[in-house]
């Protein structure tokens, strides 16, 4: 079943990647008490993720903090190395915290899974925007196959 607003989020442990290196993160945790902007990409170095997901909420980040989101975060379906190297690469690492879900387990969990068999990748999380509240989902975007609109920072930004 997919996840919708008014939802909490499932417990899922995602790895936050620290400037001391991995860090495992229980989503309990990390959304308690406080409203995260989390969106999610198929996968970090992939053309539209770096092109243009990322470097939306990298743009955007003090617009963010400025309607009251506490934290940035963007989740893919790779490990934390390379949400590592790809926030680096991104200029993100001050501004969005990566949360790895190497084995697809939170994307599974809330539902939001895309088949990418057909391009090598295998089971990605979804495209997708939603804004949590202490660990509710208070907005959620879910782009179409292959679409990049409805997920982009300055949707959400334009839902708060």
């Amino acid at each position: 079943m997919t996840i919708k607003v008014g939802d909490r989020l499932p417990h899922a442990t995602l790895v936050k990647v620290t400037p001391d290196g991995p860090d495992q993160v229980s989503t309990d945790d990390f959304f308690a008490g406080r409203r995260v902007a989390l969106f999610s990409v198929p996968g970090a170095f992939t053309p539209t993720c770096s092109a243009r997901h990322l470097p939306g909420y990298v743009e955007q980040a003090q617009a963010f903090r400025n309607k009251g989101v506490d934290e940035i975060a963007c989740t893919a379906v790779n490990d934390a190395f390379v949400m590592g190297a790809w926030a680096k690469a991104g200029e993100a690492t001050d501004k969005v915290t990566m949360l790895a879900d190497g084995n697809a387990d939170f994307a599974k969990a809330v539902g939001l899974t895309v088949d990418s068999s057909a391009y090598g990748m295998g089971t990605r999380g979804q495209r997708y925007a939603m804004l949590v509240n202490d660990g509710t989902v208070e907005a959620l975007h879910v782009e179409a196959p292959g679409e990049f609109k409805v997920s982009s920072a300055e949707n959400l930004l334009a839902s708060l």
